[in-house]
């Protein structure tokens, strides 16, 4: 298993090995021993599977806040997506900066975003299928989003001149200036 940093504290790309002949593949997505080992998150409480119909469906920016916050442990099966992290907490020197990553079926990347961070992503192709683990149940009343096309984050999504489809809630997310959030930076 390879492991990236991706500029942003705790936002990490993971890419398993895949052993594969002409039958196809065979690659270990999640080993708790080795996340123990990198001082990753290992107490998975909930998988969550997504399908999007069609490309440029755009989903996000979502979190929960604490005691309810959620790390994601995000890969897709099928299809590609852009995946994005922004930083939302209060004092971080990176507060308000995203990264952005590629995640494909046919890699079988993963990309890691900790607590403290929003996240979404736009699908690249039509029934891009996404699986994530997270670290605490879906709490309603902890559910926040921001909106996907706030000028003060100012994400590059690779829309290629199309509107996404977006869900009620996304189209109306507040400012990341807007949200209430008790995520607070504490230096290491």
């Amino acid at each position: 298993m390879q492991i990236r940093d991706l500029g942003l504290e705790g936002v990490k790309e993971i890419i398993p090995k895949r052993f594969g002949d002409a039958r196809g593949f065979f690659s270990e997505t999640y080993n708790q021993k080795q996340f123990e080992a990198e001082n990753l998150p290992t107490n998975w409480v909930q998988d969550n599977h997504s399908l999007s119909a069609d490309a440029y469906v755009l989903r996000g920016l979502h979190f929960q806040t604490n005691p309810m916050a959620q790390d994601k442990l995000v890969r897709v099966i099928s299809g590609q997506v852009f995946d994005v992290a922004v930083d939302i907490r209060k004092n971080s020197p990176d507060y308000g900066k995203w990264v952005g990553l590629k995640l494909c079926a046919e890699q079988g990347n993963q990309i890691l975003v900790p607590k403290g961070y929003a996240h979404g992503f736009l699908t690249l192709t039509p029934n891009a299928q996404v699986v994530y683990k997270v670290t605490a149940l879906y709490a309603p009343e902890n559910d926040r989003s921001i909106a996907w096309n706030d000028s003060e984050v100012g994400i590059e999504w690779p829309l290629d001149g199309q509107v996404p489809q977006l869900s009620e809630k996304d189209a109306s997310a507040p400012k990341l200036s807007e949200i209430d959030n008790n995520f607070i930076y504490l230096k290491s």
